[in-house]
């Protein structure tokens, strides 16, 4: 099969900027796609089809299907396959259908204005996702190459970084990179919307900064006591694997600590909790904490499991551990290989967690952590109620 459809990467330098390969196969399409900044970089012909981007963008796989068979060439900006159109386009069309002519991006770009060895730095983008993503990578002594979704994306950025300790940090935004109208100048103010921002992470002094490793403090969340304690979280984590892009049900979720920690590791998770108050609580952890796309059911389990929908890679049982049948459930739901963790502080919860056992193998552990407090002029160990946890797999 030959390739029908060529996404070329285009800068703002238009087609003086393009080599004669990519000019030539601009001039053999039969359809030209592409937004309309990009199109208008090319001369109109009325023996051309021009076509633009449907909104939403995933309209546009229709109008490309349509058009299978003909010389269709996509214009997109930069290198199509970084956070570009041809990476979505990847998704749609089989490898042989595509070819895709590459040109410097704004991250390239953005490393040789400034001299940061491209290498060295975090490529990230803001364009069409929540800016408090960008939460997690904020490190010291961390360089980020940000695409904005407009002039307002710097600014914001600059709140985040205020508002999360690293305010010292070093801004430059730079604006329509390699055109004739480039600008580069210090500060979070954009006058354009088409920018990249260049964050030089520096932390403020004294402040201590979030490890990306699991066991936050227990007073990074916001709850009401119904918390997976660092300690035993730590562990919890560690037990779970979770591996990037992997799935996630926290069952009995509390202020989401573990379903937030996983994300933080490039995971995806789902929330069950069913105090509305305590979901509410979900929701402002995700967001302070760089997960925003955290998905938070306000159900009791297990009839709130999204049971039906994708299987989930690990399941996390914090809360209703004795309620008949679930466990069983959510060792039904997981994947081939899955892994079902289970933390029990009652009774009645280490019954059921024995009695899982017996039935499904595993592993049990008890888990006590005792941490130090005053009591009057002296100082002593105060033991934290022991935590029995459940771990098995899936075979």
């Amino acid at each position: 099969m030959l390739p029908w459809l060529t996404v070329v990467g285009i800068g703002e330098d238009g087609l003086e900027g393009l080599s004669p390969a990519a000019r030539a196969v601009i001039d053999s399409a039969e359809v030209l796609v592409g937004g309309t900044r990009h199109l208008a970089m090319t001369p109109a012909s009325s023996s051309v089809e021009r076509l633009t981007w449907s909104s939403p963008f995933a309209d546009s796989r229709r109008e490309l299907e349509a058009r299978r068979g003909r010389r269709v060439v996509v214009l997109a900006s930069g290198d199509p396959m970084w956070f570009g159109a041809a990476a979505t386009l990847a998704r749609w069309f089989d490898a042989a259908e595509m070819a895709v002519i590459p040109h410097p991006g704004a991250f390239s770009l953005a490393a040789a204005r400034l001299l940061w060895p491209l290498q060295d730095c975090l490529c990230l983008t803001a364009h069409g996702r929540p800016v408090e993503a960008l939460i997690p990578h904020f490190a010291p002594g961390r360089r980020l190459l940000v695409l904005s979704e407009d002039r307002t994306t710097p600014p914001r950025l600059a709140d985040l970084l205020r508002d999360h300790g690293y305010g010292a940090s070093t801004l430059t935004v730079l604006e329509h990179l390699g055109g004739a109208a480039e600008r580069i100048h210090p500060g979070p103010q954009a006058e354009a919307d088409l920018n990249l921002v260049a964050v030089d992470c520096k932390a403020a002094p004294g402040r201590r900064p979030l490890s990306a490793c699991p066991g936050l403090p227990d007073d990074a969340f916001i709850h009401d006591g119904q918390l997976t304690k660092r300690e035993v979280r730590a562990v919890t984590l560690a037990a779970l694997a979770p591996l990037a892009g992997e799935l996630l049900w926290d069952v009995g979720a509390g202020c989401g600590s573990v379903a937030i920690e996983w994300m933080r590791t490039g995971g995806r998770a789902v929330a069950i909790e069913p105090r509305p108050e305590r979901a509410g609580r979900i929701g402002l952890n995700a967001a302070a904490l760089g997960v925003p796309d955290l998905r938070v059911v306000t159900a009791k389990a297990p009839a709130g499991l999204p049971l039906g929908e994708e299987a989930p890679d690990a399941v996390f049982v914090g809360g209703g551990v004795s309620e008949p049948g679930l466990l069983d459930i959510c060792r039904a739901a997981l994947k081939p290989g899955g892994r079902l963790v289970a933390n029990a502080v009652t009774v009645e919860g280490e019954a059921a967690l024995i009695s899982f056992h017996a039935g499904h193998g595993g592993e049990l552990t008890r888990l006590s952590v005792a941490r130090l407090a005053p009591v009057g002029g002296f100082n002593t160990w105060h033991p934290a109620m022991p935590v029995t946890q459940y771990v098995g797999w899936k075979r």
